[in-house]
């Protein structure tokens, strides 16, 4: 009889051993979820610091090129129409020409002026990072809810403060979240 109770007591020793290891290891790794889901929220914050800037100075560029041509072409036409004497208005001819001539090349170099092009791809560009962002901290939050749950319930809660284990923080927006930034040209 002592031999039966010695192995009963032996048995439950080692389910509640593997039950505290299991519970510990999963544990860990949901913590080292959650670090690797911080990660590749940080990798896409990177992602939009490095694109959107670039992205930016690139419409600038497209912008301030195709703008210097059509503004020369308008003075010219301007010009030409408020010329009074016939000097005056083959003066302003010639700068329209010339206004043209720049807007052939620019047009040779570029088939199609490509503003709304990109000021599209701008914003697909924008809308993709923030999408991107926006899923990278669901994912996180949602790992960090599977941590929560954990050391909450029981007995896995009883392990979780064994061990150090406490709850993580959610990422919440921060206050003014809710106003949309300004993209400048």
């Amino acid at each position: 009889m002592k031999n039966k109770t010695l192995w009963i007591i032996v048995a439950i020793v080692v389910l509640v051993g593997l039950y505290v290891l299991a519970a510990y290891n999963g544990l860990v790794t949901k913590r080292e979820d959650i670090t690797n889901q911080w990660a590749q929220v940080e990798t896409q914050y990177q992602r939009r610091f490095d694109l959107i800037p670039n992205l930016v100075e690139s419409v600038k560029g497209i912008f301030e090129q195709e703008q210097t041509v059509f503004n020369a072409l308008a003075e010219a036409r301007t010009r030409y129409a408020g010329a009074g004497s016939v000097s005056e208005k083959a003066a302003a001819a010639t700068g329209v020409e010339s206004a043209l001539g720049r807007l052939l090349v620019v047009m040779e170099n570029y088939p199609q002026l490509r503003s709304s092009e990109s000021v599209q791809t701008l914003m697909t560009q924008l809308e993709g990072t923030e999408n991107r962002v926006s899923v990278e901290r669901k994912r996180y939050n949602d790992a960090v809810r599977t941590l929560n749950v954990s050391v909450k319930r029981f007995p896995t809660n009883i392990v979780a403060g064994l061990f150090g284990f406490a709850e993580e923080v959610y990422f919440e927006a921060v206050e003014g979240a809710e106003t949309v930034p300004a993209v400048e040209f």
